[in-house]
């Protein structure tokens, strides 16, 4: 059986974000990707010990934003339990 390469839905997606809220209202998108600059992304994290987030469906809505946007107000909702999720694992750490 040949290998096929993926289709544009079965590529990896990411996304980061960056949240300070002494200097920022909302979170805001620091980079996308999909395929290997996706890749890149989770690597970088994983070695930085960023913590990641699965949620494909945040992820495709994120990719649509501009790079530096603050997340429109409709994400605000799905955001706040991926900050809550980093929170609780910084808790959690030494």
């Amino acid at each position: 059986m040949e290998k096929r390469p993926p289709t544009r839905e079965e590529r990896k997606k990411a996304a980061a974000l960056r949240y300070d809220p002494r200097r920022e209202q909302a979170p805001r998108l620091l980079a996308k990707g999909e395929g290997y600059m996706a890749e890149r992304l989770l690597a970088r994290a994983r070695e930085l010990g960023i913590p990641i987030y699965e949620d494909p469906p945040l992820v495709a809505a994120l990719l649509g934003l501009d790079l530096e946007s603050e997340i429109p107000p409709e994400l605000y909702q799905v955001v706040a339990a991926v900050l809550a999720f980093v929170y609780r694992l910084d808790k959690t750490r030494p």
